[in-house]
């Protein structure tokens, strides 16, 4: 992120800045969409396609969330790094678990083609928002 971006988005609300990111993120990565929820799947932050549902994808993610708590707690795991579901049509949903001054979140992504690169962009994404997050 340059210095002339950095001004841009500090001049925003907190929310509007973790949009800006997410929607960054999803136009380097062509990603459909990107949310930010609590750990228990309350949104915070959303970037989407005018075709996608931000709150439907919570739902989700939550589901997802939960199910991989439970089945990390059973399997005796440590903390989940990354969570992905394929359908059969090549795309993936992506819950990467991270915390922020404290709190708790994920990023979700959907991704159209499961070739498709992401960790870097989500990497960068989750590094950015730890860092507006302790302002």
């Amino acid at each position: 992120m340059t210095k002339t971006e950095d001004a841009a988005r500090e001049s925003k609300s907190g929310s509007a800045q973790l949009s800006d990111i997410l929607a960054e993120m999803n136009q380097k990565g062509s990603f459909s969409i990107a949310i930010i929820t609590d750990q228990n799947g309350f949104p915070v932050a959303s970037a989407a396609a005018a075709d996608e549902d931000p709150d439907t994808q919570s739902a989700v993610v939550a589901l997802v969330q939960k199910t991989a708590v439970q089945a990390r707690h059973q399997l005796g795991m440590a903390q989940t790094d990354e969570i992905s579901l394929f359908d059969a049509d090549g795309q993936r949903l992506v819950c990467r678990p991270f915390s922020a001054n404290g709190y708790d979140m994920i990023l979700a992504i959907r991704i159209p083609d499961k070739k498709q690169s992401y960790r870097r962009l989500t990497n960068r994404a989750i590094r950015d928002v730890k860092k507006l997050w302790r302002l």
